[in-house]
C-alpha cells in the first residue's frame, strides 16, 4: 500500500493506493507554517485505519517539505519512501533550458499524461497558477505556459477594483451577466476557458509543425478547479482529477524497482 502525498502552493492532495487503485483520496488546505508534529496529526486523522508501507512525495512549497521530512524521520522511518527531487529516476528527460527550475508536480504530470494517455499531449493544471505542461510523442517534457490561476485573479480583480468584489465560483448560465456578480463569473469561467483554448490551439499547432508526423494531440485537465472548466472549453479531451497522485505512484515504483 501507497501513500502518495502531492503538496501544492493552496491545497495538499493524499491519496492511498493498493497497486494501481486509488483506494482513497483527501483534499486539504497547504499552510507553510504547519510543524512537521501538526502535519503527522493532520495526515493520520485522514488516513484511518488505512494501512502503508510506503510513501511519495511531491510539493511545490519548500517550507513544507522540510517538515515533511522531519515528519517522515520522526513517525514513518520504517516505510519506504520517495521524494520527487533531482536525483530521482522519473523517466521524463526535460528538454527545457533550466531542468532545475521545473516544478516536482509538472514532471509528476508529464510521466503519468505519457503513461495514460501518450503523447504527444498538453496537461492543464487548474491550480493556484494554470499550467499548461507539454509532453513529447516519446513523453519528454517539453515545457509550456504558466498563467495565473482562476482565483488568484478573481482576488486580484476584487482587491484592486472598489465596486468589485470576490464571487463564488460557479458555471455561468449565460455569457451575458444580467448582475454585477454573473458578469463576473462570465468573465471569470469562460475568460478562463478562452484563454486555454487559445494557448492550446497555439502549443498545438506548434507541436504539430515540430512533429509532423503526429496529427493527434490529446489536451488533459486536471487540479482543484478544472471543473469549473472542463465542458465549458473546447480543447480539453480528457479530466484526470488524480493525475498527479497516479504520476507520483508510477515514480515510486521506478524507483522501489531499482
Amino acid at each position: 500500500m501507497l501513500l502518495a502525498i502531492d503538496v501544492g502552493n493552496t491545497n495538499t492532495v493524499l491519496g492511498i493506493f493498493d497497486g494501481e487503485k486509488l483506494l482513497a483520496s483527501w483534499r486539504v488546505k497547504s499552510d507553510a507554517r504547519d510543524t512537521s508534529d501538526e502535519l503527522w496529526i493532520q495526515y493520520k486523522s485522514l488516513i484511518g485505519n488505512h494501512q502503508f508501507d510506503s510513501v511519495a512525495i511531491c510539493s511545490t512549497v519548500p517550507a513544507i517539505l522540510r517538515e515533511i521530512r522531519q515528519m517522515v524521520s520522526a513517525h514513518m522511518s520504517d516505510k519506504k519512501v520517495t521524494i520527487v527531487e533531482p536525483g530521482i529516476k522519473t523517466g521524463v528527460p526535460l528538454l527545457v533550458d533550466n531542468p532545475r527550475e521545473i516544478g516536482a508536480d509538472r514532471i509528476v504530470n508529464t510521466l503519468a499524461a505519457a503513461e495514460l494517455f501518450g503523447g504527444p499531449a498538453i496537461v492543464v493544471d487548474f491550480g493556484t497558477s494554470t499550467n499548461l505542461d507539454v509532453v513529447s510523442p516519446n513523453g519528454e517534457f517539453l515545457g509550456g505556459a504558466l498563467a495565473p490561476g482562476i482565483e488568484i485573479s478573481v482576488e486580484a480583480l476584487a482587491n484592486r477594483a472598489a465596486q468589485l468584489r470576490k464571487v463564488e465560483l460557479v458555471k455561468p448560465k449565460n455569457s451575458i451577466g444580467k448582475n454585477t456578480v454573473e458578469a463576473l463569473q462570465s468573465g471569470t469561467i469562460f475568460g478562463f476557458a478562452g484563454m486555454v483554448d487559445g494557448l492550446v490551439n497555439r502549443i498545438s499547432a506548434q507541436l504539430l509543425k515540430d512533429y509532423p508526423k503526429e496529427d493527434e494531440i490529446c489536451v488533459i485537465a486536471t487540479g482543484g478547479l478544472a471543473p469549473l472548466v472542463v465542458g465549458i472549453s473546447e480543447t480539453i479531451d480528457e479530466h484526470e482529477p488524480d493525475l498527479t497522485l497516479i504520476g507520483l505512484r508510477l515514480i515510486h515504483e521506478r524507483n522501489i524497482a531499482g
